[in-house]
């Protein structure tokens, strides 16, 4: 059954891969076709502000609910709600991206296809009533079949899942990825013939002399991923301090976007033409199409400082266009960055002859591998990714070379992806190390036992001891009249007196109880409640919300019991 939901979240992912581009494309013919050449067009300042006011109303009236960050999202899914995604992910962020892509969003297609993805295979897992494990399974799928759909790319999807979804490689999960990546590989060939999204060719093959080269480039790419992350983390909090004002957004972000557009229109949607242009190019005159509609048009002695500025300013670019309120991934704007840098690199090498002859359109595509590793920490995903939509596999050394060196460099200073750095702080990243992953798997709130009998501070010995008779636990909180912890009560420590009866009347519990050691917060995560186990050495520890305001206590017999049980499970074949 499983290996039929594969093939079936394979072709639906297909489809939608299909049907996002289509839209993508028809929009910015409708939008842009008549603009000319030689000159800049006053409606790049126009277009974007329209087409995220369009998302934004989208997502606020229509879809009801937040759609950003698609990987992300993904990722909190399988941490913390089990892999269940909502249906409307479905079609939702594949409208969404669309409307904000198609009308000069700088954002990729490829993070809202991702989350299309994982969400027809959770929600076809759901319907099949498959378990937790199987659903964690499909989710991965769906994000695999997604981007090898795209790119017709069907290990590079294989990796994506196991590099930046996490999900765990073995024979049991290899084989349902590897349907789901080829199913949608082959009906995208179906749907839109043998061309690649990138076109390349290789004309001067990689020689030994060029290591030290390509050492420097890796080393680069990790600190412009470094930049990438560092300034969209930036932008992100300062948009997020406008989150309930979306029209102060939108105009901030509108007059960001649209500014930057005007000025590069290479900025204008997910920039694939300009890539190839880099790609492709053999001359300065092929080089400076990249200077078309532009303030920059006729003054190829300024292509250098024009490529220059578009790696500084894509990431804002990116930022406003979701901080705005459009719909889009980081994952095409980290391919752009890395192929601008990467022909900067080589072109600035030569112009000073630092040392051999180094092919501009080669490195612009060892930079595309470099700096999409750095930013998603997955030197395989752009390492395969690379070689099999530009059919560049003669050029895999190099690639390996760049991407590990990207990676490293970056992982100095950032020790999780763009799309982990969130989950990470909260507790909630799931990793390849069962232990970790199983605590991140399990719910605080499940574990919890509000089921307690509480006593008062006031209350006498004579009705505390009763009170004691009726609980099934030997944790008894102290509250006062609004549920506000004041402390325990240790049966092991009140002994001595619970059987005189002739002090049932001379002791209050405000005279035995003891200070709670230590207490929960409802968001903890449970590697802390491991922890806090471990340092008091307790059995019970309370949980209280920010008023300190009892919801319930743990019992360290059932967590560790149930983490035992959530090992077990994630380490069965």
């Amino acid at each position: 059954m499983t290996l039929i939901l594969a093939f079936l979240i394979g072709f639906f992912a297909s489809v939608a891969a299909f049907i996002l581009h289509s839209i993508i494309k028809e929009i910015q013919w409708l939008l842009t076709s008549k603009f000319t050449l030689e000159s800049y067009n006053w409606l790049y300042l126009l277009f974007p502000v329209i087409g995220i006011l369009i998302t934004m109303l989208f997502v606020k009236y229509v879809v009801k609910d937040n759609i950003s960050h698609g990987i992300t999202r993904i990722l909190y899914a399988i941490s913390t709600k089990r892999s269940h995604l909502k249906a409307h992910n479905c079609w939702s962020s594949v409208i969404a991206s669309a409307i904000t892509i198609g009308f000069g969003g700088s954002v990729g297609a490829e993070a809202p296809i991702v989350l299309t993805g994982s969400a027809i295979g959770s929600n076809l897992g759901q319907l099949f009533r498959m378990d937790n494990k199987t659903l964690m399974l499909l989710v991965g799928c769906g994000a695999a079949a997604a981007i090898a759909g795209i790119f017709k790319a069907p290990i590079a999807g294989l990796v994506f899942t196991l590099e930046v979804l996490m999900v765990d490689l073995s024979m049991a999960s290899l084989l349902p990825i590897l349907i789901s990546c080829v199913t949608a590989t082959c009906f995208t060939y179906i749907f839109v013939g043998s061309d690649s999204l990138f076109t390349f060719f290789l004309d001067d093959k990689w020689t030994i002399e060029r290591i030290p080269a390509c050492i420097l480039l890796g080393v680069a790419c990790g600190l412009v991923s470094l930049y990438f992350i560092r300034a969209m983390g930036m932008c992100e909090n300062m948009f997020s301090r406008m989150k309930d004002k979306p029209y102060t957004r939108l105009l901030t972000g509108g007059v960001i976007l649209s500014s930057l557009i005007f000025l590069f229109p290479v900025l204008y949607g997910e920039g694939n033409n300009a890539i190839n242009i880099l790609l492709n190019g053999e001359t300065g005159a092929d080089w400076e199409k990249l200077l078309n509609n532009s303030l920059f048009y006729g003054h190829g002695n300024l292509l250098i400082l024009y490529i220059a500025l578009v790696i500084l300013t894509k990431v804002f670019a990116t930022s406003a266009t979701n901080g705005a309120g459009g719909c889009g991934g980081t994952f095409a704007p980290s391919l752009f960055i890395g192929g601008f840098s990467g022909f900067l690199f080589a072109r600035l090498w030569n112009i000073n002859g630092i040392g051999v002859h180094l092919p501009e359109k080669n490195f612009t595509l060892l930079g595309m591998a470099g700096v999409m590793a750095g930013v998603m920490h997955a030197p395989l995903t752009g390492i395969f990714l690379i070689a099999e939509i530009t059919n560049g596999y003669s050029l895999f050394m190099p690639l390996i070379i760049v991407g590990i060196c990207a990676v490293m460099t970056i992982s100095i200073f950032e020790p999780h992806s763009i799309y982990a750095m969130r989950l990470a702080k909260e507790g909630k990243l799931i990793t390849h190390h069962t232990d970790k992953a199983a605590l991140t798997l399990m719910s605080l709130d499940s574990v919890i036992e509000k089921d307690f009998v509480s006593v008062n501070a006031d209350m006498s010995l004579g009705q505390l001891v009763n009170v004691i008779s009726k609980s099934n636990t030997s944790f008894i909180p102290v509250l006062d009249n609004a549920g506000i912890l004041l402390g325990e009560i240790d049966i092991t420590k009140i002994r001595h007196i619970m059987f005189r009866t002739e002090l049932y009347n001379r002791f209050t519990v405000s005279q035995i109880m003891t200070p709670v050691e230590a207490k929960l917060l409802l968001n903890d995560s449970m590697g802390n409640v491991m922890k806090t186990f471990e340092k008091e050495n307790t059995s019970y520890l309370p949980v209280v919300d920010i008023n300190n305001q009892l919801i319930g206590f743990i019992s360290r017999t059932r967590v560790f019991s149930m983490y035992r049980k959530m090992v077990s499970d994630l380490s069965d074949e």
